[in-house]
Formats: structure tokens, C-alpha cells, sequence
């Protein structure tokens, strides 16, 4: 009987394991589709500072041309001259407009009249729909089921065939893959495509032409189009402009390519610039950039909170996690070389949900020491928690939650723990509230719930 249960797992086991080379190797191979457009072809496409330039004056009266004004406050704050080039200010909110744009105004007659179609989970969907609307070229999304209701309904109502399907952005480039075969449509990819790659550097040209003596441009790199079309278009006009990219810690995916000589699969993981988590950087990108750019950082979660946070409060802007990536690298201390240089910030994107959005300036104001959370020990007589409250009170913090516990109390069956999280006018203010609870002989847990 023993023998036969050990037969038994190992089959089991053997099963398992042949599963998740399955799964390891679908993974594999829908991430490859995701992150090329060159399709059998191992060699990237060649793209040029020419298309680029040519790129800039098809789409000049279709999108805005943003402004890219001086920021005082973060300039002070940061010790360096900051500018913020404001593309979230597109019509559908971010910069992907000038990559749609362009790849529709080089589609073939054939090609408008059949229509296109592309996987994406926001604001790629977003930008090929208002321009397809505008050009009266059939445009079909396919959006994963976790995309954004308010995304999926912008883009229905700009007229787009808008098709719900899989998990994730790679089973919804699976699906796009087979409406684009089965209905003879062009397949446009959201930072890989060619012309996506030429339209996004149309930036660089607006940007130096806007501010003079740039030292370096700061930007926030997921798939890569936005950095290879900026690094060609700056780096052919003005080589001596530094041009530095910026990925989350959680996905690093062209830190990695870089590392490895090539683009390469990296484990994901959420993070508030969801609009950067791409596995892996685009090839035809990646070739472009590679030897363009620089530097990369990549910045914590924190720092990606508290420029949002920052630019709210500061700037009166109110953008995505990845737009404020850039940002986000000067107040994580990665670029201590750039005090007092003259800095761009391209702000990409602005299509944040509002529920993500009170979560962000919580976490931003957390990072920044204005909400704190902490566990008092107080006694459980009549008044106990009153007395807590007045000190609160008297320190002139609000509290935002408090929540008294007796059962998992391991002091005295007298005393309750009292769970608080309260908002102060700075770090400083929250220390200062710590010093007098201190003082007043509670038993503290700071910063821990």
C-alpha cells in the first residue's frame, strides 16, 4: 500500500511540475507577444531621427502643444531648476495621443478602411479611439476584465469596439492577435509600434524648443516607447542633454534589459504606476534607447506616492503613479548629480481612478510623516480613553480612525489597547505628538497596527 502511494505522488507530483512548465512557458510566449512587433523577424526596426521629425508635423493640429513651465516650489524644495512638461493635458490624458495619432495618419487606404485593433488596459485604448473617432477609422480595443470601468466606458464612448477578455494585458493581446488575423485589421502596438515609438519623441522636439539649456530630461519608462523616441529626438539635436529613465522598483524591466544586453521577461508585482508595469521592455524601443539614455533609476513605492501627493498639493496637478515617476526620482535622492541643473519632468499621463487616488495621497501623506499610526496602552476605566483623546486633542492632530482591543491585550486585564491613526501637519508635528503621549506614561507601539 505504501508503495503504491508513493507511485501515486509521484505522478502527482510529476503532473504538477509539467503543469508549471506549461504555464512558465505560456507565460513566456504570450510576454514575447506583448513585447514585439517584429513578429518572426529577430531584427528590430530600424526607426530614425527623420521619422520623428516628420512624425512632429503630421500630428501638430491634432493634439496639443503642452506647456512646459517652471515649477518655483519643487524647484526650491529639490535644489535645482524643475520643469514640468504638462502632457497629461492631452485631450484623453496622457502623451499616448502623439504615438496613436501617428500610426493612424500612416495607415494605408486599405488599411483605414478595415480598421485596427490593440491590447491595452487604458490609455493607449484611450488615445487610438478619439483619433480614430476623429479620422473615421474603425478602432477595436481589447481590454483585460481588470481594466478600469471608467476607461472601458471613455473608450465606448468614443465609438470604439471596445472587446472584454482575460486576466491580464497578455491574454488580451492573445485575443487582439486573433481578431487582428481573423478580420484582416492592423494591429497597433501601445509603445513598440515604430510610429508609436516616432509620435511619443515628438515630445523631445516641443521640449527643447521650450525651454533652453536643458541639462537633463527625466522620463518614466515601461514599455520604452516614450524614452526611444525621446532619447532619438533629443540626442540628434542637442547630444549633450542628458536624458535619464525612470521604472518602479516592483518592475524593472529595462534595468533589466539593459543588464542582460537585451529585452528580458521580469516578475511583476502591483505598483501605483500600473501604467509602467510592462514584463518587458519593446524590442524596436529597447534598440533604440539602449545606447541613447544615460541612466536608469527606479524609485520606491513611497516616493512614487509623494509626488503624487507633491503635485496635488504644490502644483494643483493631479496625475497617474507612472507621470510622476519623474518627479518621483528626484525625491528618492537617485539623482544627487542633477542639484542645480536645469531639469525636465514630462508629467505622461493623468487617468487616475478616484478611489486609487484618495489611496495614493494616503500612502503620499503616510511617506510624508502627516498620517500616523500608532498603539497606546491605556486603562480600561471609565474616562481611560477620554484622557487619551483630550491629549490628542490638545497636540491639535485630527484623528482619523480609532479602535479600542481587550481580548488580545497581554498586559493587564485593567489597561485596552487603543489602535489610532491620526493626520499631523508634518513630521516634525507627529514627533511632537509621540514626545507628549511619551510623557503622559502610555505604553507606545509607534507606527505599527
Amino acid at each position: 500500500m505504501m508503495r503504491q502511494s508513493l507511485s501515486i505522488a509521484r505522478k502527482s507530483g510529476c503532473h504538477v511540475q509539467h503543469r508549471l512548465r506549461c504555464n512558465r512557458a505560456l507565460y513566456s510566449s504570450l510576454t514575447d507577444k506583448l513585447c514585439t512587433e517584429n513578429g518572426n523577424n529577430e531584427r528590430p526596426q530600424t526607426i530614425t531621427f527623420q521619422d520623428v521629425s516628420t512624425a512632429s508635423f503630421l500630428i501638430r493640429d491634432g493634439i496639443q502643444q503642452t506647456s512646459c513651465k517652471l515649477s518655483p516650489v519643487l524647484s526650491s524644495q529639490l535644489d535645482c531648476t524643475i520643469y514640468l512638461k504638462k502632457d497629461y493635458r492631452q485631450l484623453t490624458g496622457s502623451f499616448k495621443e502623439r504615438g496613436a495619432l501617428n500610426a493612424l495618419l500612416r495607415l494605408t487606404p486599405e488599411q483605414r478602411k478595415s480598421g485596427v485593433v490593440a491590447a491595452s488596459a487604458g490609455n493607449h485604448a484611450l488615445a487610438l479611439a478619439h483619433h480614430g473617432k476623429e479620422l473615421g477609422i474603425p478602432v477595436t480595443c481589447v481590454m483585460p476584465y481588470v481594466a478600469p470601468l471608467t476607461k472601458i466606458t471613455s473608450c465606448q464612448n468614443l465609438g470604439a469596439n471596445v472587446v472584454l477578455h482575460g486576466a491580464h494585458i497578455l491574454e488580451a493581446r492573445v485575443k487582439a492577435d486573433e481578431i487582428a488575423k481573423d478580420e484582416g485589421l492592423k494591429y497597433i502596438n501601445g509603445f513598440d509600434d515604430p510610429d508609436v515609438i516616432a509620435g511619443a519623441g515628438s515630445i523631445g522636439i516641443e521640449i527643447l524648443h521650450q525651454v533652453s539649456n536643458v541639462d537633463a530630461i527625466i522620463v518614466p519608462v515601461g514599455g520604452g516607447g516614450l524614452i526611444a523616441g525621446i532619447s532619438l529626438a533629443v540626442k540628434t539635436l542637442a547630444p549633450s542633454v542628458q536624458i535619464i529613465g525612470v521604472e518602479p522598483a516592483l518592475c524593472p524591466s529595462f534595468t533589466a534589459a539593459l543588464e542582460a544586453g537585451k529585452p528580458v521577461h521580469v516578475p511583476t508585482s502591483p505598483t501605483l504606476a500600473d501604467g509602467l508595469a510592462v514584463p518587458c521592455v519593446g524590442s524596436n524601443a529597447f534598440e533604440i534607447a539602449k545606447n541613447r539614455v544615460d541612466k536608469v533609476v527606479t524609485v520606491s513605492e513611497r516616493a512614487i506616492a509623494l509626488s503624487v501627493l507633491r503635485l496635488v498639493e504644490q502644483e494643483k496637478v493631479v496625475v497617474e503613479g507612472g507621470g510622476a515617476c519623474a518627479l518621483a526620482a528626484l525625491i528618492d535622492e537617485k539623482l544627487p548629480e542633477l542639484k542645480g541643473k536645469r531639469i525636465v519632468l514630462p508629467l505622461c499621463g493623468g487617468n487616475i481612478d478616484t478611489p486609487v487616488l484618495g489611496r495614493v495621497i494616503e500612502r503620499g501623506l503616510a511617506a510624508d510623516g502627516r498620517l500616523v499610526r500608532f498603539i497606546a496602552t491605556v486603562s480600561d476605566r471609565p474616562g481611560g480613553i477620554a484622557q487619551l483623546a483630550n491629549l490628542m486633542l490638545e497636540c491639535g492632530v485630527s484623528v482619523k480612525d480609532i479602535h479600542h482591543e481587550r481580548a488580545w491585550v497581554h498586559t493587564s486585564v485593567s489597561q485596552v489597547a487603543v489602535k489610532c491613526v491620526v493626520e499631523t501637519q508634518s513630521y516634525d508635528h507627529g514627533l511632537e505628538l509621540k514626545r507628549r503621549l511619551e510623557e503622559g506614561g502610555y505604553p507606545l507601539q509607534w507606527g505599527t497596527i
